[in-house]
């Protein structure tokens, strides 16, 4: 029987890179010629590099960037500065309010995304070459689960008969400790892990909206949805923090930018499951933010609307541990589909049982 290792995962807006497996931070390499430095065998631009990369440029900030990469802000800096020491180039034109790409930061902005799109084909094209198959997989899963993850677990489980999927939800931290107990073999996740022993792969990118009653929205909805700065003075009905805490305090980042409280993490414990959400949001002045393809069990008496004024993606990613030999895990993994890099145009509002 052949022993395949499972290969390393994918980086949020990219679909692609190694972050959880390899360094960021590399000490400032010697002088030498260009030649030299842009040769495949300088090793120097590892997938990790260029997502780092790729981050700061969608993000248009280091500290944006950071969070999504689930790194330092200082190490993240070192890495491209490292990057426009080797190149010799100025990549991003640094301001109060952020950073903008430079001609030469465009230009390795395509390069890196067309490097990155490959490199995360590896897995999908083995995958079909991989025997065995037949044991118990066991998956955790988030506080819900994105359409097109589960549309992969329905194809899986149609490709490949043999293979069972036991889905466990449970928070992330305990996600993360049962997947280096052994008592997980993969988990989906909406933030990366920290840590080198487990390896990610981004399997869903989707829009986040406001889910609001139905006579809210037709006071704050307008034709390009609704904005967050109207939304003062009503009440987050949020998920509870500890399923995924980097994801949580994202989120509520965001609101504070727009002057909106979240009030207390331990009062989005009582939100544990979406009956208890759309209730909530149903019998009071508060809003919600999911994806539009959550399929809430309510009828037209919520209503869901994309926001106007800041774009809010929810990412999630299949985590497995670096160490997995197991082939119909890499199968499971193989099947998820690369989401698209542009999100489906959506405007106006649509009822919250169209999520």
């Amino acid at each position: 029987m052949l022993n395949v290792a499972v290969p390393l995962g994918t980086d949020p807006k990219t679909s692609s890179g190694a972050t959880a497996a390899l360094r960021l931070v590399e000490a400032a390499p010697e002088p030498a010629e260009k030649a030299r430095c842009l040769g495949r065998s300088a090793s120097f631009f590892t997938p990790t590099k260029l997502e780092a990369f790729v981050a700061v440029a969608e993000e248009r900030g280091f500290s944006a960037a950071a969070r999504r990469l689930c790194i330092s802000q200082p190490a993240l800096s070192q890495t491209i500065n490292a990057i426009e020491r080797r190149l010799s180039v100025e990549l991003f034109a640094r301001g109060t309010t952020g950073v903008q790409t430079t001609a030469a930061g465009r230009a390795l902005l395509n390069e890196a995304r067309a490097i990155l799109a490959r490199y995360d084909q590896l897995l999908p094209a083995m995958a079909h070459y991989m025997g065995g198959g037949g044991a118990v997989i066991r998956l955790g899963i988030p506080f819900d689960l994105a359409s097109e993850a589960l549309d992969a677990l329905a194809k899986f489980a149609v490709e490949f008969p043999d293979s069972r999927v036991h889905p466990r939800h449970m928070p992330m931290a305990h996600q993360l400790d049962a997947l280096r107990s052994g008592q997980l073999d993969v988990s989906l996740m909406v933030q990366i892990p920290p840590g080198s022993d487990l390896d990610h792969m981004l399997v869903a990118r989707e829009e986040m909206g406001v889910v609001l009653p139905e006579k809210l929205a037709a006071r704050f909805a307008g034709p390009n949805g609704v904005r967050l700065d109207d939304l003062a003075g009503l009440e987050w009905v949020a998920f509870p923090r500890a399923n995924s805490p980097a994801w949580y305090d994202e989120l509520a980042a965001v609101l504070h930018a727009h002057g909106l409280d979240g009030g207390p993490a331990e009062r989005a414990d009582e939100f544990c499951n979406f009956s208890v959400v759309f209730a909530a949001l149903s019998c009071g002045n508060a809003f919600a933010l999911a994806p539009r393809l959550c399929a809430p069990p309510v009828g037209h008496a919520l209503v869901w609307s994309r926001v106007a004024d800041h774009s809010v993606m929810r990412r999630t990613w299949a985590v497995w541990p670096s160490s997995s030999r197991r082939r119909d895990v890499a199968r499971l993994i193989g099947t998820f589909e690369q989401p698209a890099g542009q999100q489906n145009t959506l405007s106006g509002a649509a009822p919250a049982d169209e999520l």
